[in-house]
């Protein structure tokens, strides 16, 4: 296992940064109209970055922006002056663990600033808090999460952690508990990790000047159903999580007043009378809360959904296909009129246009090369 030290980190991030500073300064300047685009790799490389054109919807490939290995997830800091994060692979002191990084964001390079080890092994996703001072990690195979505070896009020491012991009937998949998704809620006020392998959304009261998390509750989900990412809706009272392990979502309330989850409905991403594997994966809504997508994998579609503003009950649109294997992470471009798809087993990121009137989706895209896509951001 890659031994994952601040001095190898700072190292060799550096270099990095240097091969690819020195690799654009051969190149004509990036046009305007042009976006940068990070892509969190699974592979040797860390972190990709791309050039990307709304006006085609053509994302051109621009090397590696910054070599950490087996990074799962990547987040702007709210200005995008700071990029953090999450990498699977390290040890410490010869123990395997996990990793958080960040990075100062200058003219479309990363330049490293500091790295800490989590709180267990496989640290899978993690998210800042509403006032960008706080970070939270998730560990897969630890089954932990920690928060740390944050100063000028440094990353300090651990300030909590908590290690998870609860597990479901799925023995493939459930053996122990899998923290694998943070969330903040939209007013700051209370934390959330989803536990795949104990059903179970754990919730906790946010401090965001000292960055403890206290618990608050949690939520139960069906067992064996695997609730694997939240998110919030705009209306303030709705939000989804996914559950990866039955093809699920449970749309829920959320309580304002103390964070409380409660179901409100679910719904079924498999079509009728399909058998095999199935692994629901990740949500993306649009801005202005109409429409809600969800990506699922082995079989392989993201499926659409009209959402009630007031409510946020879902109407289905329809399926459509995800452009590879294994879906890790989707997103909709600042224009909203393409979506993002970064197909993990397919080392491809397929673009898709959108009707942003009716939400639907391209049934054909096109396809751009990428070592073991895990997230994208713009």
């Amino acid at each position: 296992m890659t031994k994952l030290t601040r001095r190898n980190f700072l190292l060799t991030t550096s270099a990095a940064t240097l091969a690819t500073a020195a690799a654009s300064a051969l190149t004509k300047p990036i046009p305007s109209r042009r976006q940068r685009v990070f892509v969190a790799s699974g592979s040797k490389d860390g972190i990709l970055a791309y050039n990307w054109e709304p006006a085609t919807g053509d994302l051109a490939p621009d090397g590696v922006a910054a070599q950490i290995p087996s990074v799962s997830w990547i987040t702007y800091s709210s200005a995008h002056e700071y990029l953090f994060a999450a990498a699977e692979a390290g040890s410490d002191n010869g123990k395997p663990t996990g990793a958080v990084a960040s990075f100062r964001v200058l003219k479309g390079e990363l330049q490293p600033l500091s790295m800490q080890n989590s709180a267990g092994s496989g640290t899978c996703h993690l998210a800042l808090d509403h006032t960008g001072r706080v970070l939270i990690s998730a560990d897969y195979t630890g089954g932990s999460a920690a928060s740390f505070l944050l100063s000028g896009g440094k990353i300090g020491p651990i300030v909590w952690s908590e290690h998870y012991t609860a597990h479901g009937p799925n023995t493939d998949r459930q053996e122990k508990a899998h923290a694998h998704f943070a969330c903040v809620s939209l007013d700051n006020r209370f934390a959330y990790i989803n536990d795949l392998g104990g059903d179970c959304i754990h919730i906790y009261s946010l401090n965001a000047t000292t960055g403890v998390l206290t618990p608050a509750g949690s939520y139960q989900a069906r067992p064996g159903a695997g609730p694997r990412t939240l998110h919030f809706h705009s209306n303030f009272h709705t939000a989804y999580s996914v559950n990866e392990l039955d093809s699920t979502v449970d749309v829920l309330k959320w309580n304002r007043a103390d964070g409380s989850l409660t179901l409100s409905s679910r719904i079924e991403l498999l079509p009728e009378g399909y058998q095999g594997p199935t692994r629901a994966c990740d949500t993306v809504m649009t801005r202005n809360g109409r429409f809600v997508y969800f990506a699922n994998r082995d079989n392989n579609f993201l499926m659409a959904f009209h959402a009630n503003p007031t409510t946020g009950q879902l109407t289905p649109i329809g399926r459509t296909p995800c452009g590879g294997k294994t879906p890790r992470n989707f997103v909709l471009d600042p224009t909203e009129n393409w979506m993002l798809v970064a197909n993990q087993d397919s080392n491809l990121i397929s673009v898709f246009r959108r009707n942003p009137m009716t939400g639907e989706l391209a049934t054909e895209g096109k396809s751009f090369p990428a070592a073991t896509p895990m997230r994208i951001v713009f």
